[in-house]
């Protein structure tokens, strides 16, 4: 006898709070994958069954996946980037892109403030002088404060936001370029709206990125607008790779044209152990994990299993889906 629950597919090392969430539902089966599994195996997962909800972490999903879940539903990211999903092939299959709002967003938050005062104190030098026996050092090059300095904020959504509190109570000037939201919005959040990218630039101390990855953003900042930053200014990118141009940067740091930079995302992750920007004495790095924390996941894991149960249940929680037109 066929049975009646709902098939939903997740990787297996999905927090605990989505896992419980799932578990907790008698009319779910929970179908859990490895989160390294081929293409290959995953598809045969897909075609083995009916499968009505997919939750995902970096796995890809497009037109194949799509044509092999006949009866998916829904697809429910853990995170709020979705570059490795087609999200024209699921709008023609009027299957909704979830993502987990405001999940992570603090977690990214915090994560931009912490690049930023690391460079700005000097963080991974001052260590290495005291480890290295040259505390005699430690006046050739000072640190300097967050207090007065401006912070452009590049993209004013739930992450962005956020950021710009933070920099607020670090008493700093923060302005703000986001062309898709009116400039009271960023005002009435304390902030200063600014409707030239190019202009903006010159006057910034840290540039520190919160928009998604689209055509319109890759290669945002390269060769012809990060010399526009000033000498001293240092840019921070939490967002994703490719919105930076890599070998735009890595001229601008060889050549001391901004001071240093704060890259948690990179174009190809890992990076090659020969990528030049490694080698560069003013950049600090960390492995894409700036909305990755204890508590993030366990938020983003029950996030996105509450909005795949609310599409199966007949009422989606429509402030999380990217395509919303599906439901028209």
């Amino acid at each position: 006898m066929a049975s009646n629950k709902k098939r939903v597919v997740i990787p297996n090392v999905i927090g605990e709070g989505g896992r419980k969430l799932l578990l907790a539902r008698d009319d779910i089966e929970v179908v859990p994958f490895p989160a390294t599994i081929a293409s290959g195996d995953f598809h045969a997962l897909l075609k083995s069954g009916d499968v009505d909800a997919a939750i995902l972490g970096v796995m890809r999903f497009g037109e194949a996946e799509c044509a092999l879940a006949r009866g998916l539903q829904v697809v429910a990211r853990i995170g709020v980037g979705y570059d490795a999903i087609d999200v024209g092939a699921l709008t023609r299959r009027r299957i909704p892109l979830m993502l987990v709002g405001t999940a992570n967003s603090s977690s990214v938050a915090e994560h931009a403030l912490f690049l930023m005062l690391a460079l700005a104190r000097r963080a991974a030098e001052l260590d290495a002088l005291v480890r290295g026996g040259r505390w005699a050092e430690r006046l050739k090059t000072l640190p300097v404060d967050l207090l007065g300095k401006s912070v452009l904020i590049v993209g004013f959504g739930r992450t962005g936001a956020r950021v710009a509190r933070r920099c607020l109570a670090m008493e700093m000037n923060v302005l703000v370029y986001d062309p898709y939201l009116p400039a009271e919005h960023m005002r009435a959040a304390g902030c200063e709206p600014v409707s030239d990218l190019d202009a903006a630039l010159p006057g910034a101390d840290f540039v520190t990125i919160h928009c998604p990855k689209t055509p319109e953003t890759i290669g945002m900042f390269g060769a012809a607008r990060l010399p526009r930053m000033k000498k001293t200014a240092y840019l921070v990118n939490t967002a994703r790779g490719g919105i930076v141009d890599e070998s735009a940067l890595h001229a601008v740091l060889t050549e001391r044209t901004i001071a240093g930079a704060g890259i948690d995302v990179l174009e190809q992750e890992p990076p090659a152990p020969d990528h030049p920007l490694l080698r560069l004495p003013n950049v600090i790095f960390s492995p894409h994990m700036a909305g990755v924390t204890r508590e993030s996941i366990d938020r983003m894991a029950a996030q996105a299993a509450k909005n795949a149960l609310s599409v199966l249940d007949g009422n989606p929680i429509r402030e999380n889906v990217v395509n919303p037109e599906v439901f028209d």
